[in-house]
């Protein structure tokens, strides 16, 4: 499997993909104009033609046949160019000695707070090719071009999570408070903001702060709770030091996650090394594997051993990066705990 910039001839299988996604992944609707406009600009920006406001980086996923089974992307920043809403959640408290009363009370402010950083987004895999390196790879490898690249991305970098939801997409969260508002279904909502039509956010939400007291109580109990299917993807981001800081979407109150750029572990403690090819061994660690490059990026993830100053790699994985021996390579182990010290 390889990461590679997405390419125009790629929209058939973007198709394919964001049909299959479902609710809740608002950056890649199914609307083949919208993915096409996206194409073309994430084109641009792999070619330095795009400033930071408006660059999105978007790779996918290639198998060695040259299938795409998976998509992932980061924005170079969010809010330059349109209002970027969350939830802050706060906390209001009442208090009466008189009366023996002392209520804490959390609230969501209506805020743009997050407007500048770099997102972690579009992220989705083929559901029959999760299994092996292949999830890690696709969501990691923006990391190791983010410390290739730290010039184009912002000092810190978000991740919106997927909120709970029912198995017919119906959101508790939504159900109680964003349907008074909008007057339309959820998916409709969704879809909306994944096709650039955000004004209405700032035209029909509230701005004052709203008590979470008066929402339901399945409502009220999913803030900051991600999906079931977006565990194992938050639980990745925690493991390279992405946390929790308050802030939700404002449809279905998933968590927005964050960490400063230097300090993600796989931008930490990336480095350069020279390429050797051989046999890694049987006790190889994984690695993640850039290439180095831009427009020509490719990142893999394969077992690799570290000496002096080398990455030593298989051929298989040398012909997917398109490198010989003696090339130079950004490498870091594939999870924390393989890190090489």
């Amino acid at each position: 499997m390889i990461v590679r910039p997405v390419r125009s001839a790629d929209l058939p299988a973007l198709i394919d993909l964001a049909r299959s996604t479902g609710a809740g992944l608002t950056t890649l609707p199914a609307n083949e104009e919208r993915l096409a406009h996206r194409v073309g600009w994430a084109e641009k920006a792999f070619r330095g033609e795009a400033e930071r406001a408006d660059a999105d980086y978007l790779f996918v996923l290639e198998d060695d046949d040259g299938t795409v089974v998976g998509i992932s992307a980061v924005a170079g920043a969010v809010g330059l160019r349109e209002p970027w809403y969350n939830y802050r959640v706060g906390l209001t408290v009442s208090a009466s000695q008189e009366l023996h009363i002392h209520r804490q009370i959390p609230t969501l402010f209506l805020a743009n707070d997050l407007t500048g950083n770099s997102e972690l987004c579009s992220l989705f895999l083929h559901a029959g090719h999760r299994s092996g390196l292949n999830g890690r790879l696709l969501s990691k490898a923006r990391f190791l071009f983010i410390a290739e690249f730290p010039e184009l991305f912002g000092d810190k970098v978000i991740a919106e999570m997927r909120g709970m939801s029912d198995e017919n997409g119906v959101s508790p969260f939504w159900e109680s408070l964003g349907r008074h508002f909008f007057k339309m279904e959820f998916s409709r909502a969704d879809y909306l903001t994944g096709v650039g039509n955000k004004a209405f956010i700032a035209e029909l939400m509230p701005k004052f702060p709203l008590y979470t007291c008066f929402l339901s109580e399945d409502a009220r109990n999913i803030i900051g709770r991600v999906h079931t299917d977006t565990e194992p993807a938050l639980a990745m981001l925690k493991g390279e030091g992405f946390s929790y800081q308050g802030y939700v979407d404002i449809f279905d109150a998933g968590p927005a996650i964050e960490c400063e750029t230097a300090k993600i572990r796989a931008v930490h403690d990336s480095q350069n090394l020279v390429l050797a090819v051989g046999t890694p061994g049987d006790d190889a660690t994984p690695f993640l594997i850039h290439n180095r490059k831009r427009e020509d990026c490719r990142i893999t993830a394969a077992p690799a051993r570290l000496a002096s100053g080398t990455l030593v790699v298989d051929a298989l994985t040398a012909k997917r990066l398109k490198l010989s021996a003696g090339a130079s390579v950004r490498a870091v182990p594939l999870s924390a705990k393989e890190s090489v010290k």
